[in-house]
Formats: structure tokens, C-alpha cells, sequence
């Protein structure tokens, strides 16, 4: 009687072994976390661009893109007519997944220093950046 026991406790063992093995091969590719990024970014610069200024709200800008070299691409202009905290967030888990990307696969770049705004103004409802 132990015996059949003993058998049934060793294939449920390794069946859960099995199981929960990992897979070492699931990375994406270089196109697909560009692919990835690219959707990120464009998702990022549509909310943005639906805010506006005036009646109440306040212009902003924030560090978008990581360059390989270190420092930003650009700087994303915004108002508070957006959900600020969804647009930093989204901006921070894109920055930090470019940085990954730049890291993974050896991106180059020009290591030229990006200024950020003097100042933002609104014009027409529009935040515009002031250099």
C-alpha cells in the first residue's frame, strides 16, 4: 500500500516541477521593445497635448527620454488641466525603460546637453515653452 503512495507523491511532484519551470527565452526582441517604447511615447505626448492652459491651469514641463550618453532628449510641456500624476508617472516608466533599452542593446547617441525651458508661458490655450 505504501508503495503506489510513494509513487503518486513523486509524479505530483515533479508534475508541479514541471509546471512552474521558467522560461529562460521570453525576451523581446530590439524591434519589439522599440515597438514598445514607440507606443509608450506616442500614449505620453497624446495626453500632453490634450491639456490646455488658462481658466485655472498652470504650465509644467518635465524630463522625457533618456539619452544613452545620460540626460534627457527633451522636455514635455504640459498644463495641470491633465491628470499630472498619470503623465509623471507614465514619463518616469518611460525614461527608466529607455534607459534600460539604451543599456540592453548598446544604444549611441550624441551626448549633447539639453536646456530645459527658462520658463513656460500660455498662448491661445496652449503651454508654450519659453528658451
Amino acid at each position: 500500500m505504501k508503495k503506489p503512495f510513494s509513487i503518486l507523491v513523486l509524479v505530483t511532484f515533479c508534475l508541479l516541477l514541471l509546471s512552474t519551470q521558467c522560461d529562460e527565452d521570453n525576451s523581446l526582441s530590439q524591434i519589439d521593445e522599440e515597438l514598445q517604447l514607440d507606443d509608450l511615447k506616442s500614449e505620453i505626448e497624446d495626453l500632453a497635448n490634450a491639456s490646455t492652459c488658462g481658466d485655472g491651469f498652470e504650465c509644467k514641463y518635465i524630463a522625457f527620454g533618456s539619452k544613452p550618453c545620460g540626460g534627457t532628449w527633451n522636455y514635455l510641456i504640459y498644463s495641470t488641466s491633465v491628470d499630472t500624476e498619470a503623465l509623471e508617472e507614465l514619463v518616469k516608466n518611460y525614461n527608466r525603460k529607455e534607459s534600460l533599452y539604451n543599456e540592453v542593446w548598446g544604444i549611441m547617441s550624441d551626448c549633447a546637453v539639453v536646456t530645459p525651458p527658462t520658463s513656460v508661458s500660455c498662448e491661445n490655450n496652449a503651454c508654450v515653452a519659453v528658451y
